[in-house]
């Protein structure tokens, strides 16, 4: 069954990566795995903690999926402002144009 997600997994970023390209896929990614990997991180420090029941496990993972969720909007954003400024910084050097440099006094 795992495989069969990965392979679903692999599937819809080869497609993603297909139709918008490598950037922005990359963006798209880094939304979507950022606040998964904070709201799985929580919801493992807390069950340790606080569930001892399924029944308050489950009530209590969908408002903080959505808090976690809101919270991590500003680190998705940092994110992808960093892979912008990465992306301006290797567009710089093909907007240079090379010269020659001849000597006034020739």
């Amino acid at each position: 069954m795992i495989y069969l997600f990965l392979y679903v997994v692999g599937m819809a970023l080869i497609w993603l990566v297909y139709k918008y390209g490598w950037i922005q896929s990359l963006k798209t990614v880094a939304n979507i795995v950022v606040p998964s990997f904070l709201i799985i991180l929580f919801n493992i420090k807390a069950g340790r903690l606080l569930f001892k029941t399924p029944i308050i496990g489950i009530l209590s993972a969908l408002p903080s999926t959505f808090f976690i969720y809101r919270a991590s909007k500003p680190i998705t954003v940092f994110v992808n402002s960093w892979i912008d400024s990465k992306l301006n910084d290797l567009g710089n050097d093909k907007d240079a144009i090379e010269t020659e440099s001849i000597p006034i006094d020739d």
